[in-house]
Formats: structure tokens, C-alpha cells, sequence
């Protein structure tokens, strides 16, 4: 089913149910068109999901960190380099 913005806004509780359904239900906004479609829900609490997917052999090997500060994760040096003279 194709929708423009407006008819989509109007019916998106209803276009919501129609992709979850298993219906195709395409959306178009200026020229672009969009997909709506449902991902079944994720069973394992987020308790038991770990936070990292995946974590770069650097961190692992204890060269490189993170701070979690305001702005997130920012990675840091685990040490300070040493300048060459």
C-alpha cells in the first residue's frame, strides 16, 4: 500500500497494525519512499544483553579505554604515550 505524508499521519495507527500484519506499507515524501515494516520484539531481557556487540582488540588489550561523561563515550589512551626525543 502506498501512502502520502498527510494520509499516512492520519492512519498511522492503522498502518502500524497493517505492517505488523505482514502487509507492505510504503510511505512517500517528496519523491523518496519509505518502508514500514515490523521487527518481531527481542525476547532476552536488557539485563542480560550486553551493552557492546563488539569490542576492538585494542580495548581488550588494555591499550586504549573510555570515560563516560556528559556527552557519552569518549575512547582515551589507557596510558600516556611517551614522546620521543
Amino acid at each position: 500500500m502506498n501512502f502520502r505524508v498527510a494520509e499516512a499521519r492520519a492512519q498511522f495507527g492503522q498502518l502500524l497494525d497493517r505492517a505488523e500484519q505482514g502487509d507492505p506499507v510504503f510511505i512517500e515524501r517528496h519523491g523518496v519512499r519509505f518502508v514500514l515494516r515490523a521487527e518481531p520484539a527481542d525476547s532476552t531481557p536488557a539485563a542480560d544483553r550486553p551493552f557492546f556487540s563488539r569490542v576492538h582488540a585494542y580495548i581488550l588489550g588494555g591499550e586504549w579505554t573510555w570515560d563516560h561523561g556528559p556527552r557519552g563515550l569518549r575512547l582515551r589512551p589507557s596510558r600516556t604515550p611517551r614522546k620521543r626525543r
